[in-house]
């Protein structure tokens, strides 16, 4: 499944996974009642070339990779942090990268590429407490400025929290709303990685004794309700992933589980194109209140997708 190689990206050999064809599932999707940057229509009219695959899906390809090197911990500690740098179109094939970490490390970097070498995502992967290891996602938090000329987001604040906990589920034949047009039995049907913990079957087996959710289905499960915490900067405008981390901490989570989330801006910044938002999600065990994991998403928000932003730049003295 994996082989050791010396690639030009790192000084050190590296996993390396099998060339993959993910499959796009957001070809429908729809917020804000308007289509979202999945759809071809949408993305070719903001200068795409079609409709690109959601970031995390890319998130699998390194599942084998990591539990190589960390075992049955990956899928209970884990944690992957990632910065998107190319979006990948349905027919495209992408590889994921683990650095090999010294002996007994518990934090590496990883990376994917396209086969024609562009690169897909940097990051890092770990496990267990942080330890003093800044992830990918930290430390692109730590070096950011401070946005001074905010007008899709200007409305929101760091430090804002979600107007109520979330309730989430997530079953195998359970449609997970606009966000998300499809089914965890859906997904597993095209997963690039497939696994038998996922399944009703083999989660039976698996060491947690129930099926257990994907990485990438994290993100989904999480994404689905994030409406409720009322985020909203102004519309309507199209936004994407820019940057994503989850990092489980009594995991893993499981198919059929009750869990309550709970939503915090934690940052708010800026590019020549994008408005970003930060949100920190924590996700309790329902009942318990037992945080088992967390996720920091950077949802940016295209600049030119906002019909009224140069007209309300102008208005707010951000341009002459």
């Amino acid at each position: 499944m994996t082989t050791p190689v010396t690639t030009p990206f790192a000084d050190s050999p590296a996993l390396c996974g099998a060339l993959r064809s993910p499959k796009q599932m957001l070809a429908h999707q729809s917020y804000d009642g308007h289509k979202s940057i999945h759809d071809d229509d949408m993305a070719t009219g903001l200068g795409l070339r079609a409709g690109p695959i959601e970031g995390p899906t890319h998130f699998s390809q390194f599942d084998p990779l990591l539990h190589q090197l960390f075992g049955q911990a990956w899928f209970e500690t884990g944690c992957i942090s990632a910065h998107y740098q190319n979006m990948v179109v349905e027919g495209e094939e992408v590889r994921a990268f683990v650095k090999l970490p010294e002996p007994g490390a518990r934090f590496t970097r990883i990376w994917a590429e396209k086969r024609d070498g562009t690169p897909v995502l940097m990051g890092t992967a770990s496990v267990g407490a942080p330890e003093g290891n800044i992830s990918e996602i930290q430390q692109r938090i730590a070096k950011l400025r401070p946005a001074t000329q905010l007008v899709i987001n200007r409305d929101l604040r760091v430090g804002q929290r979600g107007a109520r906990p979330e309730k989430i589920t997530m079953g195998f034949d359970q449609h997970m709303g606009d966000h998300y047009p499809f089914t965890l039995a859906d997904k597993l049907a095209v997963i690039t990685e497939p696994c038998a913990w996922y399944t009703a079957e083999g989660g039976a087996a698996s060491p947690w004794g129930r099926a257990i959710i994907p990485f990438e289905m994290i993100s989904v499960l999480l994404g689905s309700t994030s409406a409720e915490a009322e985020f909203r900067g102004r519309g309507p405008a199209v936004g994407l992933f820019a940057g994503q981390e989850i990092r489980l901490i009594a995991g893993p989570l499981f198919v059929d589980q009750p869990y309550e989330l709970e939503r915090e801006i934690i940052a708010l910044s800026e590019s020549a194109r994008t408005e970003s938002v930060w949100v920190k999600t924590r996700v309790y065990e329902a009942g318990s209140r037992k945080l088992v994991a967390e996720m920091i998403l950077n949802g940016a928000t295209m600049k030119a997708s906002y019909a009224a932003y140069e007209s309300e730049a102008r208005a707010l003295g951000f341009i002459a």
